[in-house]
């Protein structure tokens, strides 16, 4: 009895002194109103034992790398916020100096040289704000680089009086990498070189690193991609331990998986996509009936083969997206997958997760579900196909799909009215232009030619956007967890300069405080036929926020939803991945056996719409080092263009038909004193009155292409 008592009371001892949670000690911070050592935190909690002392002091260590705490120099911890201090990303200038942009949201801090010395362009760092001028711009100082995000480097190599240095490719990175020793690199002056850094730069220090690769000269186009892939740290080789995992996938399906789908194979499902498409995540099926439709939204069950925190998983986790390059695709997962197992090819039966949709003849969802399934594409249709189907309603190649016509004209009947509702509800529908790098046969590039989207295009967006809501739907109705995509109403400062300038014009968005979808949307169709319409639709465009991931539902201002997700791109994009496999475990009633929860779910948001910005920047690069290429033998040629920006030092012009743009700088302008206005976007001459707007159009002259530094620059010819 003795000892019973004796451990029922350490027992009882030990459980008041439980380590407490990173909440709670960021709660009791904020109530005490000063900060604490850790002696003093160990006090207020009640912690005696030792070790649960020293497990508290690595717990505020973690919370201090991560940035929620800051430790003064008498170590004492204490939060950001109540210390004027700001954690962010740093954003470099090629001129030297930063900026610091808090996560938390408000103006940027300005970071000049000086300080800008010890860290590199993309580095979490925590900043003190030191001043703040009268037109309200802030200035920064940094107090701690919490996290390093450049660990390898792609640039130029140069040997100068001894000194070998690489310069780095992205030019935010303003400083040289010293490479003290050559080891056995045969590296060549102006060679491109991937570097590992192995010292970051110091007060009184430039960053130090080795070269641990060439990159290989082969054509212009292959090394174009390759110093995209390697300057922004793009995984691209898969590790062992995914293709061991890979390495026993069959084409064959167990019979056993079968038993809890549906069997829809007889359902006449098609895929539509490019004409160069390899990978098909989805399609599509469409029945009428008397007082509707039914429509079935099948995507591959990329979930069943990519297992929750296996390696495959850690891999397209880290990827988070594929990233499409002019000549080659960097996949998330592996070509066994993307383009085999969870490609929905034509007469091939696959797993798929079937979202259903119930439909009245007025076009509105009175039910959704979705089911576990194996299905069959009865064909695999190209854009420009569907188009003269039912569209063009070419009677050749109606009789080729003969045995699915009727479906194929219910798909089309049903995406009219579905789009039709959508026009209602405010659809806000920019007439962007899409090109595309046309190359010969020895790697050069032809032509850069536009992609002219149809309604078979939109048809099938209709279809994956109807698709993409039912799943937001269930997510909120059935899970404590999700994923969305949102994209939060303009900001309000931005809607004041846009207020301003609508007000000159004679235009409005007619609600002056909070603007809806159908805001936007009636305007567009108003500047229809202006002839600045090219430039008001970029100015709206500009107004509104990029559209992220998040755990928490805030609807999507651009397409006026108010529930919104990806489901239907697994095979390419993670967040979808993540919604299958909630919905799966919802369907089979084994969601708590997914290891997620709303704060894994918060952390896989802010990394998913991380390596998207990541994605998009690398192919941006690519897609800009090839228009330099591609106009580089064009130096003295004159073009047409119109002014796609304005700036305080010059216009930005955008070629008639090629789809390139370059730099009308201030100083080949008629001579006189320009002054820029931001909100109006013009440039206007003090002495002739001559006033640069947005949407103009010039005759200019490509006097220099700079392919380094992706620069097209030209000189004004003549104002049309």
């Amino acid at each position: 009895m003795i000892v019973s008592h004796s451990k029922t009371k350490t027992k009882k001892s030990t459980s008041n002194f439980l380590l407490p949670d990173r909440k709670k000690i960021l709660e009791f911070l904020n109530q005490s109103g000063r900060p604490q050592t850790r002696k003093e935190l160990a006090v207020s909690f009640n912690i005696i034992d030792v070790e649960i002392r020293r497990a508290l002091g690595r717990r505020l260590k973690a919370m201090t790398q991560d940035g929620e705490l800051i430790r003064n120099r008498r170590g004492s911890y204490g939060l950001l916020k109540k210390m004027d201090l700001y954690k962010g990303n740093v954003i470099g200038h090629p001129d030297g100096y930063g900026f610091v942009v808090p996560e938390e949201g408000g103006k940027d801090l300005f970071l000049p040289a000086k300080q800008m010395r010890t860290v590199l362009h993309g580095d979490n760092v925590v900043a003190r704000l030191v001043n703040t001028d009268k037109k309200g711009r802030r200035e920064g100082a940094l107090v701690e680089v919490l996290r390093r995000a450049n660990h390898k480097i792609v640039g130029k190599f140069f040997r100068e009086n001894g000194v070998s240095y690489v310069v780095p490719d992205n030019k935010r990175i303003s400083q040289d990498i010293l490479i003290p020793s050559l080891d056995k690199n045969k590296v060549k002056q102006g060679q491109y070189v991937v570097i590992e850094i192995l010292h970051q730069p110091e007060k009184h220090r430039q960053p130090i690193g080795k070269i641990t690769s060439i990159i290989n000269e082969s054509n212009d186009v292959n090394m174009t991609t390759d110093i995209a892939i390697r300057s922004h740290e793009l995984p691209y080789k898969w590790p062992d331990e995914v293709i061991q995992e890979i390495d026993g996938l069959t084409e064959n399906i167990d019979s056993d998986v079968l038993l809890d789908r549906n069997d829809y194979r007889n359902f006449a499902f098609v895929t539509i996509d490019g004409e160069d498409a390899r990978d098909f995540d989805d399609a599509v099926f469409c029945e009428k009936y008397k007082n509707g439709w039914k429509l079935f939204v099948a995507i591959a069950d990329v979930s069943y083969y990519v297992k929750q925190n296996s390696s495959l998983d850690d891999e397209a986790y880290l990827r988070g997206t594929s990233i499409y390059f002019p000549d080659r695709v960097i996949p998330m997962l592996p070509e066994i997958l993307s383009n085999g197992l969870c490609s929905l090819k034509p007469n091939t039966e696959r797993l798929s997760l079937v979202c259903e949709l119930d439909i009245d003849s007025n076009g509105k969802v009175k039910e959704s579900s979705f089911k576990k399934s194996i299905i069959c594409s009865h064909a695999r249709l190209t854009y420009s196909e569907m188009s003269e189907i039912v569209v063009n309603r070419n009677e050749k190649i109606r009789e080729k799909y003969s045995n699915l016509l009727l479906h194929l004209d219910n798909l089309y009947e049903l995406y009219k009215l579905l789009h039709k509702n959508r026009k209602k509800e405010g659809l806000i529908d920019f007439s962007s232009i899409e090109s595309r790098f046309v190359f010969n046969d020895n790697g050069g590039i032809d032509s850069i030619e536009s992609v002219k989207r149809n309604n078979a295009h939109r048809l099938i967006e209709e279809m994956m956007l109807i698709a993409n809501i039912a799943a937001a739907k269930f997510l909120e109705k059935y899970s404590k967890y999700g994923i969305y995509r949102i994209h939060e109403t303009p900001k309000e400062e931005k809607l004041k300069d846009l207020h301003i300038l609508l007000s000159k014009l004679g235009l409005s968005l007619e609600s002056t405080d909070k603007p809806t979808t159908k805001n936007y949307s009636s305007l567009i169709d108003k500047i229809r036929q202006r002839e600045d319409e090219q430039m008001l639709e970029t100015i709206l465009l500009r107004s509104m926020p990029l559209a992220v991931y998040s755990d928490s539902n805030k609807g999507h201002f651009g397409l006026g939803f108010p529930a919104y997700t990806h489901f239907t791109s697994p095979i390419r994009r993670y967040p979808d991945l993540v919604v299958h496999r909630i919905i799966s475990g919802l369907i089979n009633k084994k969601e708590k056996l997914l290891a997620y929860d709303n704060n894994s779910m918060s952390e896989l948001a802010t990394h998913c719409s991380n390596t998207e910005r990541r994605a998009e920047d690398a192919s941006r690069d690519a897609i800009q080092r090839l228009k330099c290429i591609f106009m580089k033998d064009k130096e003295g040629k004159s073009f047409h263009g119109i002014v796609s920006s304005v700036t305080s030092f010059g216009l930005f012009i955008l070629l008639d038909d090629l789809f390139v743009e370059g730099l009308l700088h201030i100083s080949t302008l008629p001579t006189d004193y320009y002054h820029f206005d931001p909100i109006a976007h013009t440039l206007l001459g003090e002495r002739n009155g001559k006033i640069f707007t947005l949407g103009e159009k010039l005759i200019v002259k490509l006097i220099r292409v700079d392919i380094d530094e992706r620069k097209i620059d030209f000189e004004l010819e003549h104002i049309i």
